[in-house]
C-alpha cells in the first residue's frame, strides 16, 4: 500500500498467485527461502522485516497504553498493523505512555513519603528551623535598637551557622526528591534502576570475576544512594556466587554438557538457582546464548528481572502459569517448561525454575522463600507440553484461559497466531 503496488502486480513480479499472495499477507501460510527474498526485493525492505513482524513488547506497551486509556477509544485491534507500518510512530506512542506511567508512580512515590515518610518530616523540620532561626536573628539585627558589638558578632556567627545547615539540609532534601540529572526516563523504583545499570553491562561484571568489590563497579556509573544499596547486596551475592562456581569451571561444564542448567547443576554437584544467576551472567561475546532471569520472593513480586530477545517478564501483574510460580507452590523441587506467549507461535521459551528456603523461620514467622528461574529462548526441540503463556490479562488475547483474572480489553478483537 506505502508503495502503491496492486496485490495482483506484486504477485506475478514475484512468480505466484494472486490468492496465494491473499493467503500469505492473512498469515495463513507461512513463507521462506527464495520465495521470501522474492517479495523482499520486490517490496525494497529486509526479509526479516517479513518473518518477525513487530516487536512483542512493543505492542503489548501499546495495548496497555489503550487500555489505560479507554475513554478516547483507541482501536487496539490495529495495533499490530499500526506498529509494522509505523514503527516510529508506535514506539513514540509507547515511550509516551511509558514515561506517563512512571512519572504517575513516582508522583504516587513522592506523595507517599510527603505523608508517611520519617526522614522526609525530620530534614522538612530542619529547613523550618534554620529558615525560622535566621529570620529571627536577621529581625534583631535590622531592628533600631542598639546591639553591644560582641553581640552583634555572635548573633552574626549563630547566623552564618544557620545558613550553613540550612544550606546542608536543603541539598540533601533535593538529593532526596530530585529525577535523574542526565533527563532520561524517570526510573520507577531502585529495583529497576540497578536492573538498567546491569543491563547496560550485560549482566557480566568483570570486576567481581576477578576479586574486585561493588564500589568499584559502582564507580563506572550513576547510580543514587537506594540504588547503590541494592547493588550493593546484589554484589554481594554475585561475588559469592563466583567464589562457589568461578566462571573457568562452569564454562568447562559447559562445554561438556551444554546449556541445561539441570544437567548442570547435577553434574556440578551445586544449587540450580547457583547455576541459573551464574548462567544468566555469562559474557555477552563469548558466543554462549543470551539467557533471561527471574527472582522473585515467596508472593511474587519481583527482585530482579533480565530481559533478552524474545522474553520481557513484566513487573507488574504477571500471568500465573509461568513456571516460576508453579516452583513457589512445591519448594525445593525444580521446574522445567516449555513455554509460548500470544503472538510468538514459533519463539518458545525453556524455563526452569526452582524455589527455596532462605532463611529459617523465627518463632511465629514464616520461613522465607525465593525463587528463580532461568529462561532460553529458542531451545532445541523438546518432549514435553507447552505451556500457552500470556500476557496481563487486561491485554491478553486468550479468552478461555483458565487463570484469567479479568476480561481482557482486547475482546474478540484479536484471535489470530495465539
Amino acid at each position: 500500500m506505502d508503495l502503491g503496488i496492486r496485490q495482483a502486480d506484486l504477485a506475478a513480479e514475484v512468480g505466484i498467485s494472486p490468492s496465494y499472495l491473499n493467503l500469505i499477507e492473512h498469515d495463513k501460510r507461512r513463507i521462506a527461502g527464495a520465495l521470501l527474498s522474492r517479495i523482499a526485493v520486490a517490496l525494497d525492505v529486509a526479509p526479516g522485516l517479513l518473518t518477525d513482524g513487530a516487536d512483542r513488547t512493543l505492542l503489548d506497551s501499546l495495548r496497555q497504553a489503550a487500555t489505560e486509556f479507554a475513554d478516547i477509544g483507541a482501536e487496539i485491534s490495529k495495533a499490530e498493523d499500526l506498529a509494522a507500518r509505523y514503527p516510529g510512530w508506535a514506539a513514540l506512542v509507547a515511550a509516551q505512555a511509558g514515561r506517563i506511567a512512571a512519572l504517575e508512580t513516582r508522583t504516587q512515590v513522592l506523595a507517599d513519603r510527603m505523608t508517611y515518610d520519617p526522614d522526609l518530616a525530620t530534614a522538612l523540620h530542619s529547613v523550618i528551623s534554620s529558615v525560622t532561626a535566621i529570620r529571627s536573628t536577621a529581625a534583631i539585627l535590622t531592628s533600631d535598637d542598639q546591639i553591644d558589638a560582641d553581640w552583634q558578632r555572635r548573633f552574626h556567627r549563630n547566623m552564618h551557622d544557620d545558613a550553613v545547615r540550612l544550606a546542608q539540609s536543603s541539598d540533601a532534601l533535593v538529593a532526596y526528591l530530585d529525577p535523574p540529572e542526565d533527563g532520561g526516563a524517570v526510573p520507577l523504583s531502585p529495583l529497576e534502576e540497578v536492573e538498567a545499570f546491569l543491563a547496560g553491562l550485560h549482566w557480566h561484571l568483570p570486576t567481581l570475576e576477578a576479586d574486585g568489590t561493588a564500589a568499584d563497579v559502582i564507580a563506572t556509573g550513576k547510580l543514587r544512594k537506594p540504588a547503590q544499596a541494592l547493588f550493593a547486596e546484589f554484589a554481594t551475592q554475585y561475588a559469592t556466587d563466583v567464589a562457589a562456581l568461578p566462571l573457568a569451571r562452569l564454562t568447562a561444564a559447559i562445554a561438556r554438557i551444554g546449556h541445561d542448567p539441570w544437567a548442570l547443576a547435577g553434574e556440578l554437584q551445586l544449587g540450580v538457582s547457583l547455576v541459573a544467576r551464574r548462567m544468566a551472567s555469562l559474557p555477552a561475546d563469548a558466543g554462549y546464548p543470551p539467557f533471561g532471569l527471574v527472582i522473585c520472593d515467596g508472593g511474587g513480586f519481583p527482585l530482579r528481572i533480565k530481559d533478552v530477545a524474545g522474553f520481557a517478564f513484566p513487573r507488574g501483574t504477571a500471568c500465573p502459569l509461568w513456571p516460576i510460580f508453579s516452583a513457589l507452590g512445591q519448594v525445593g523441587r525444580p521446574v522445567q517448561a516449555d513455554v509460548v506467549v500470544p503472538g510468538q507461535p514459533d519463539t518458545r521459551l525453556r524455563c526452569t525454575a526452582i524455589a527455596e528456603l532462605t532463611s529459617s523461620p523465627a518463632p511465629a514467622m514464616p520461613a522465607r522463600v525465593v525463587a528463580t528461574m532461568l529462561v532460553k529462548p529458542n531451545p532445541p526441540e523438546g518432549t514435553g507440553p507447552v505451556i500457552p503463556i500470556g500476557v496481563s490479562c487486561r491485554i491478553c488475547p486468550r479468552e478461555t484461559c483458565v487463570a484469567r483474572r479479568e476480561p481482557s480489553a482486547l475482546g474478540a478483537a484479536s484471535t489470530q497466531a495465539l
